[in-house]
């Protein structure tokens, strides 16, 4: 295989990123560098500093082969201009030189809303794919979540974003998008869920459907290894503290439970509320947001992840992060998680309070079972989703697109 130059345009990427559409960026600019291609990563950082809450991150350093620019910083006003018209207003020139001046062989769009919007799909030439790690691309706020009360059913855009106090977009009731969405060679979802919700709201391209990936660590017993963090059993959730991630329930369900804790592993806007609710209850124990690496051996020894998210997730890195390290998954029967859960037969699924109480109780006081599913997770894990399995089904759709654009040079290569 030939070396290819590729370009990841996203809005954000660690350290400066809130959820997981930068660490799975990341991962696979990483994945693509182990395999010997060479990555640039462009996004904008004004995104992040300007929603952001607390002190700036420490930056990391990536490996050789990625080459990660940064836009200027120019606050606020660049961003609003490109969330109202759809099209990087002031970073304009500044974009069009990066994917110049690369000589890229493909371009991946990931998460544009704030770095380009649609408009900036016309940009470079290049074989390109874009990744819906969010709704964006049929959702106004991004994540289906109407009136911030509920999974959205049908469209009610304007009334939507007024609730969420974010000013309507004009160009989401013309053709921008469909324009520009004819620049892309390849749609990739993230899950068949999310293929078909696209469909039912309405876009027309055709979707790739291409799982994320947890980086390989090697056999379930290395997995297993390694010191206890907390000393008594406990079950875990890991995300942003939002609301739309229905931490809130698993917390009123801890209040009452015995035998077991809850550590809640994260940060957001959300977690002043949560640790209200959550006062005067020691078995529930906020960690803050962890490094990969001491997430992981959270999760090593927990009883079962919870994942309780109550609106319509794109996919769910929880739930194989846990399948990795060997845990069952306690999930809500909503969006992707049905799907994943099914496949794994790693671990039980919940729709009412009722339901998830007894799956906690389950996992916690049976053993064999237990372990019957983390059996189960890792296999899946191994099956499914580690990076041996999804680079090389992401590499086949590159060439794919590429013989769509008639790519030669990219068709050769791979």
């Amino acid at each position: 295989m030939k070396t290819l130059r590729f370009c990841h345009v996203t809005t954000f990427y660690p350290p400066h990123n809130f959820g997981g559409d930068g660490v799975n960026v990341q991962r696979l600019c990483r994945a693509l560098v182990r395999r010997g291609h060479h990555v640039t990563v462009l996004y904008d950082p004004d995104a992040f500093h300007a929603l952001r809450n607390g002190p700036a991150p420490a930056e990391a350093s990536e490996p050789d082969g990625v080459e990660v620019v940064s836009l200027r910083e120019l606050g606020t006003l660049s961003l609003l201009l490109t969330h109202q018209l759809g099209r990087p207003v002031i970073k304009n020139r500044e974009i069009e030189r990066v994917l110049a001046v690369g000589d890229f062989d493909v371009i991946q769009f990931h998460n544009v809303s704030l770095v380009g919007g649609p408009r900036i799909f016309r940009m470079g030439c290049a074989t390109k794919l874009y990744m819906a790690h969010d709704h964006w691309l049929i959702c106004p706020t991004h994540v289906l979540w109407r009136h911030k009360r509920e999974p959205c059913p049908g469209r009610e855009c304007l009334r939507c974003v007024l609730r969420y106090r974010r000013p309507p977009q004009a160009w989401r009731y013309t053709a921008a998008l469909e324009r520009a969405a004819k620049h892309i060679d390849a749609f990739i979802a993230l899950s068949e869920f999310s293929r078909a919700k696209h469909r039912e709201f309405g876009f027309r391209a055709e979707m790739e459907v291409l799982p994320c990936f947890v980086p390989d660590l090697g056999s379930a017993e290395s997995v297993a290894t390694g010191p206890r963090p907390h000393p008594r059993p406990y079950f875990i959730f890991a995300g942003r503290l939002e609301a739309i991630k229905g931490v809130h329930e698993i917390v009123a369900v801890f209040r009452g439970h015995q035998g077991a804790d809850l550590l809640i592993a994260g940060d957001g806007e959300y977690g002043g509320e949560l640790k209200t609710l959550a006062a005067g209850c020691p078995q529930i124990r906020f960690l803050g947001r962890l490094p990969l690496a001491e997430l992981d051996r959270y999760y090593r020894h927990a009883i079962a992840a919870i994942v309780p998210s109550t609106t319509f997730e794109t996919f769910g890195n929880v739930l194989i992060e846990a399948f990795r390290a060997g845990i069952p998954v306690i999930a809500r029967r909503l969006g992707p998680f049905p799907e994943i859960i099914d496949l794994a037969q790693g671990g039980e699924l919940f729709s009412t309070r009722e339901e998830l109480v007894t799956a906690i109780r389950h996992l916690q006081g049976d053993v064999v079972v237990r372990e019957r599913l983390a059996r189960n997770a890792y296999a899946a894990y191994q099956a499914h989703w580690t990076e041996s399995v999804v680079i090389p089904r992401y590499l086949e759709i590159v060439g794919q697109a590429a013989q769509r654009r008639e790519g030669q040079r990219v068709r050769d290569a791979l």
